[in-house]
């Protein structure tokens, strides 16, 4: 999976491209887990409102006219959209991760009451809508219990910023619409499988109907991962032409059963080391391709640069225009 990701922020006034080949996975026992964040990070809060608007100048293109070329290691993938300044997992997020120029985004999906997939990352609709004013009497507010007319009906913007006000959470099939619209490609997760029997089928039945299952976007736009093991193995099971990753750090030992079914391993950031990635890269997934690696989440040069000495494939990031700058 290739993406381009040429464009320029305010910090660099420079023409920066980042661009590779893109594979995820999942662990059933990762040393770290991807923590939902409070709100945007710290070390980029203070420089959002700056890094909102790209530069204009000599020798620097904006978003529009940034050639999407495929070039260059690791690749830089848009966490939930770009979501240091965005509401992760909202169109808000992924239409700010296409004015940066990039084309990669990660997303998480998971089951309304009544089935239909909806793309948000925790299993309760507390931290990022306001669920809690909406429905006072709906404790804990999880997900799997509510109907997708009433998340339809949460604010899941304002929890960020004001000028988010009215976001929404939105289907996977809004999602895919949208991203199908910037031309953008899809590092999609399964989030809480234990939780939504048959989700995998659920997810790929969209995603056929979409259109996201033809030959174009299985070979190079779309790759499915989960922290589920017995999740990814379905998902390759139920189409095996479809790329998978494992998220987490199985055990060296252990990476050649993982090699059956996925595609990618993707691993914590902090659990990593060169020896951990060159073992990987050492076995081909079930594409008879060299296994890949996507480091997550890294949203500071320092671990950016870390990250990339190790050899990875791609970065996962809620900052991605920092990362790209560190690694271009």
């Amino acid at each position: 999976m290739y993406a381009g990701t040429a464009t320029a922020s305010v910090a660099a006034a420079a023409l920066l491209g980042a661009g590779a080949l893109l594979m995820s996975s999942t662990t059933a026992a990762a040393p770290g887990t991807d923590a939902a964040p409070t709100g945007r990070p710290a070390a980029v809060a203070h420089t959002v409102a700056a890094r909102s608007a790209t530069v204009v100048g000599p020798g620097v293109r904006t978003a529009g006219d940034a050639a999407r070329g495929r070039t260059g290691d690791p690749l830089v993938i848009a966490h939930r959209g770009a979501s240091a300044y965005a509401p992760e997992n909202t169109l808000a997020a992924v239409d700010k991760a296409d004015v940066l120029g990039f084309d990669w985004v990660e997303n998480d999906v998971q089951l309304t009451r009544d089935g239909v997939l909806v793309v948000i990352h925790d299993t309760s609709l507390k931290r990022t809508t306001d669920a809690e004013e909406v429905f006072p009497d709906r404790a804990p507010w999880a997900v799997k219990d509510f109907t997708a007319a009433e998340i339809a009906r949460l604010d899941a913007g304002s929890w960020f910023g004001p000028q988010y006000a009215g976001a929404r959470v939105p289907t996977l099939r809004q999602y895919l619409q949208r991203i199908g619209r910037n031309r953008q490609n899809l590092l999609l997760e399964i989030k809480s499988p234990e939780t939504y029997p048959g989700i995998e089928q659920a997810t790929l039945r969209v995603l056929r109907q979409e259109g996201w299952l033809d030959r174009g976007h299985v070979s190079s736009r779309l790759v499915i991962q989960s922290f589920g093991a017995d999740s990814v193995r379905k998902v390759h099971e139920q189409r095996p032409d479809v790329i998978t990753g494992f998220l987490g750090t199985p055990a060296v030992a252990d990476l050649p059963s993982y090699a059956k079914f996925t595609d990618q391993i993707n691993p914590a950031h902090t659990s990593l080391s060169g020896e951990y990635v060159a073992a990987v890269h050492a076995l081909k997934g079930p594409h008879d391709k060299r296994l890949r690696v996507n480091a997550w989440t890294v949203n500071d040069a320092e671990h950016a640069l870390q990250v990339a000495g190790y050899g990875v494939d791609g970065i996962i990031t809620n900052t991605p225009d920092v990362v790209r700058e560190a690694t271009g």
